[in-house]
């Protein structure tokens, strides 16, 4: 079963890590400032790639967002892409400013 763990360290640096037991199987790294949580790179260990544990860190990530009532700034690619082939799903907490 994986779950997904939130570490953020005081300046709001950090990542979403994903795990099977205790294996790490992928992370996002974020950043929460000033009411935006800007997604910089999403990884996934490539012998576990196809899985859908990309999409499983974007949930939580969205629903953390969410939450929070913050806004989302996809510099990632993979993110990006997402938001832009689902723009329905996310436009609550899309924004392509970092202003």
């Amino acid at each position: 079963m994986t779950n997904v763990e939130t570490k953020l360290d005081q300046n709001g640096k950090g990542a979403f890590k994903l795990y099977e037991d205790k294996t790490e199987l992928g992370e996002m790294v974020v950043r929460v400032d000033d009411g935006k949580l800007t997604v910089y790179h999403t990884e996934v260990v490539p012998e576990e790639e196809g899985k859908g544990y990309a999409k499983q860190l974007l949930k939580a990530v969205v629903d953390y967002a969410r939450a929070q009532h913050l806004q989302v700034i996809p510099l990632c690619a993979y993110v990006h892409a997402q938001f832009r082939h689902h723009p329905e799903q996310y436009a609550d907490v899309w924004t392509e400013s970092a202003n």
